[in-house]
């Protein structure tokens, strides 16, 4: 299902997303690539890891009256500039509109505020399914139009739900999925068909107090501030690639509740930013960790 009220961009333009080995003129190739092409620079960022000698980089260009076809700009530049610089590296289009899916399990207040934005249009996407393991939030999906697919999991079921739900995603051709306090642990199968394609929101400024009683450790402890973190799904629990991280001062005044509510506050805005920053294309992901572009 997609949103009407988002209208497409006047300037279609590409983005790159490139990491590779540091080496001199790297820069210089790359836009080197677009200018001989007819092709306009809009955006450039980059980075260099001095620790891991790794440079990273994320351009963006105009395409009106750019030399090659949209569909051939990824073959071409592999042969004449990533392949002799060892690049990694994806391509993405400003028209293109990414299909997105929500799991969640019986907290509505990240679902809430996802649909309230992608509603307000303040996301270009499609949102054409939620998978839950509960029925419980089956009402809200309702109240803004999409599909809600109840799959109850337990220790016997969970591969075969878990295919179930590689099965949706796939006919619904979805390009990546968010884990709205979906509380579940995926298996390394499931997350080997999106990776770097499922972000999480964890209920704590990770890695202090992982588990599911965060704020009650917290609250324990004494601690000054709580926090929210959005990550990318990896195999090792709560370990992936972190894209979005916030806090919030809390005193002895507070009780559990208090924590709650104020850690809810958090949790969403990080998880908004997180799905804002992957939609952007501002995220590139190597060994486990992120650069996330201006």
């Amino acid at each position: 299902m997609s949103n009407a009220k988002n209208e497409s961009p006047t300037i279609r333009s590409a983005v790159l997303l490139i990491h590779c080995p540091d080496q001199k003129g790297l820069i210089a190739r790359v836009v080197d690539f677009i200018l001989k092409n007819s092709g306009n620079v809009l955006h450039l960022d980059q980075h260099v890891d001095l620790e891991r000698q790794v440079f990273s980089m994320r351009i963006e260009w105009d395409l009106e009256g750019f030399v090659i076809p949209p569909e051939k700009i990824g073959e071409y530049f592999q042969t004449l500039v990533a392949e002799q610089a060892g690049m990694h590296w994806a391509m993405h289009f400003s028209d293109e509109t990414p299909r997105m899916a929500i799991f969640v399990s019986k907290q509505s207040h990240c679902l809430y505020d996802i649909l309230s934005r992608w509603q307000d249009g303040e996301w270009r996407i499609e949102l054409p399914l939620i998978i839950s393991n509960h029925p419980d939030l089956a009402h809200v999906a309702e109240q803004f139009g999409i599909k809600y697919h109840v799959l109850p999991i337990d220790k016997a079921s969970r591969q075969q739900q878990e295919q179930k739900q590689l099965q949706l995603l796939a006919e619904h051709k979805i390009e990546f999925v968010v884990l709205a306090r979906y509380m579940q642990v995926l298996s390394d199968e499931f997350i080997s068909h999106y990776p770097n394609r499922i972000i999480n929101i964890h209920h704590s400024f990770l890695p202090a107090f992982p588990g599911s009683r965060p704020y009650h450790s917290a609250h324990q402890r004494g601690v000054k501030i709580i926090g929210a973190t959005s990550h990318y799904v990896t195999p090792e629990l709560d370990a992936g690639p972190i894209i979005e991280q916030d806090v919030g001062r809390i005193s002895h005044k507070d009780s559990v509740e208090e924590l709650v509510r104020k850690g809810r506050d958090l949790e969403k805005v990080v998880l908004a930013r997180a799905i804002w920053n992957h939609l952007s294309r501002k995220c590139l992901v190597y060994d486990n960790r992120t650069v996330i572009f201006d």
